[in-house]
């Protein structure tokens, strides 16, 4: 086991993201690196090293799922000064879509808000967003998906990613081609 532990250390101090140019906005992800999908595998054999995983590593591994869904745009904002915005994700088509995501990297204990939520909304209305994301390793508060103000927004404008979502996401996205 203290092998396996040292293994996973190591792997998350790897980048798992291939950065590009920096825009106003953050920095650009070009691509995933190798180590995303082996961390993604280690995440499937043992969901409770998600949270021993830095916060600044969850931004990236997010942005990395972002980009290997297929995303257009994918930037990852600065730690500090990003307006609520962790991760930017654009998808040119039929127009486009813009989804702005909010990373929280919780300890099994620590519950996401109503306030929580509701910060985003905030920060999803005046960014003009199409849709928003608050994903956490952790889960929700308790009746919050019926809370009146939170509620009519999911989920064609909001989306809550708790961590058994979170997981089935990464493994979904890192098993596709």
């Amino acid at each position: 086991m203290f092998k396996s532990a040292t293994a996973s250390s190591s792997l998350v101090m790897q980048a798992v993201i291939i950065p590009g140019n920096k825009s106003s906005e953050g920095r650009l992800i070009q691509a995933v690196a190798l180590p995303w999908f082996a961390i993604i595998k280690q995440l499937e054999a043992d969901p409770s090293l998600a949270f021993k995983i830095p916060a600044q590593k969850w931004e990236e591994i997010i942005a990395g799922a972002y980009k290997k869904a297929g995303f257009d745009e994918v930037t990852l904002t600065p730690r500090s000064a990003d307006l609520g915005r962790d991760v930017i994700a654009v998808k040119h088509g039929l127009g486009s879509v813009r989804v702005i995501d909010q990373v929280k990297a919780y300890a099994p204990d620590h519950l996401v808000t109503a306030n929580d939520v509701r910060a985003l909304m905030g920060v999803l209305q005046t960014d003009t967003a199409s849709k928003g994301f608050l994903t956490t390793t952790s889960n929700f508060a308790p009746l919050l998906r019926k809370d009146p103000l939170i509620a009519p927004f999911m989920p064609s404008r909001l989306e809550l990613i708790d961590g058994t979502q979170l997981m089935q996401r990464l493994t979904t996205i890192a098993n596709s081609s």
